[in-house]
């Protein structure tokens, strides 16, 4: 039975939220010289050790020592061409840019609660104040912390953000990745960049980013270890993610430090994995349709940015037309996303498009058309081959 107050947080969460320490000592509204202490001298259970181990191991065994070949790329900066001329389907970290950052510059724990402390936020499945938001990351014991990620936070903290040098810009993205064609939606683009507050453990599990987009994940403040895959349809997902067949559900296990403390040594070992800490004032390039989980080292501010070069427009208009039931980020009055792009694209870059639809045929035909041994390799021999028209992933 629930105190008064505790009974009128769970009627009206936003009127008053005061975080107690842990979940039941806030519903409870007990203050922490009223803790209870609950004699556990019997008490044996794997059931309930498990979630307790995940919640104390260290990340450093994880997260240290990665061997050279794994290791991601680190370089100071890189221009438009460099980028899409050797970067745009590989991850990398780069030291310089967000250095040059006005939230950079400014940004820590008590400057944001000074300035946001009221205004509400969302973290995963509460909207919170931020101070309480800080109350809880500060002091909580949770094997998977609550993870703020919030998509209108330039709204909600009043930013002036763009893609060049505005006046009192709080940022901008970086020189390689600002040729973004999703920004022909417009208004009607989708959810597309985050402010993202954690505190140690916190972090997202394997995943790709949405709509077949590529990424960029900026550490204002704190570190991030980043764990990556690439796939297609020849690869198997990493170690411990399981996949439907179409990939619209993925399952893993329930915390980043299970999953750690399970497959992370076999991961090590997998063909194609990369790792690397993105520190203070970096930023890490993800490309489209990589598999990654990324946890917090310690307390970390950061800010990430979804987008699509020409490079990957392949890919994102494969999604938007072919992955429909997939697509996500949407106001529900976009109806129909793909005719949208097609349209915006042809109106804005229609020798873009021609040469979008020429290599598209090319690949069909190539897919109904082709010469193969059983080892794979051409030899000359006519067959036919009617496989699905989805272009593989990159």
């Amino acid at each position: 039975m629930g105190s008064p107050e505790a009974d009128e947080l769970s009627r009206n969460p936003r009127k008053e939220f005061l975080w107690r320490g842990s979940w039941r000592s806030t519903y409870l509204n007990l203050s922490t010289s009223h803790l209870p202490r609950v004699d556990c001298s019997f008490l044996f259970s794997d059931g309930l050790h498990r979630p307790f181990l995940c919640s104390q191991i260290s990340l450093d065994p994880f997260t240290k020592g990665i061997p050279p070949h794994n290791q991601i790329p680190r370089l100071g900066d890189l221009t438009l061409a460099e980028f899409n001329t050797s970067w745009t389907n590989r991850p990398f970290i780069l030291t310089d840019p967000v250095k040059l950052w006005l939230v950079y510059q400014e940004w820590n724990e008590e400057v944001l609660l000074s300035k946001y402390k009221d205004v509400i936020f969302r973290a995963e499945a509460v909207d919170w104040p931020l101070k309480a938001y800080f109350e809880y990351m500060n002091n909580n014991i949770d094997e998977s912390p609550l993870y703020l990620f919030d998509r209108d936070f330039v709204n909600r903290m009043g930013l002036v953000v763009s893609d060049g040098d505005g006046e009192n810009e709080a940022y901008c993205p970086p020189d390689c990745f600002v040729e973004d064609l999703f920004t022909l939606f417009g208004d009607e683009r989708p959810d597309y960049r985050w402010l993202i507050i954690g505190p140690e453990r916190s972090g997202s599990t394997f995943h790709k980013d949405p709509n077949a987009t590529s990424a960029w994940n900026a550490v204002i403040r704190g570190s991030k270890y980043w764990i990556m895959f690439p796939s297609s349809a020849s690869l198997p997902p990493p170690p411990g993610v399981f996949v439907s067949d179409d990939q619209s559900e993925v399952t893993t296990p329930l915390s980043i430090a299970e999953w750690l403390l399970t497959f992370h040594g076999q991961a090590r070992n997998s063909p194609g994995c990369l790792e690397g800490v993105c520190y203070e004032g970096e930023v890490l390039h993800v490309p489209s349709c990589w598999w990654h989980l990324v946890v917090n080292l310690e307390t970390t501010i950061a800010i990430t940015q979804n987008f699509v070069p020409k490079a990957h427009l392949s890919s994102a208009i494969n999604f938007l037309k072919n992955k429909s039931n997939q697509v996500s980020g949407f106001r529900s009055d976009v109806q129909d996303p793909y005719s949208l792009f097609m349209e915006r694209l042809d109106k804005r870059f229609p020798e873009l498009l021609k040469k979008q639809e020429k290599m598209s045929n090319k690949r069909k035909w190539e897919k109904v058309v082709y010469f193969n041994d059983e080892d794979g390799s051409r030899d000359g021999i006519f067959s036919f081959g009617f496989k699905d028209d989805i272009d593989d992933e990159v």
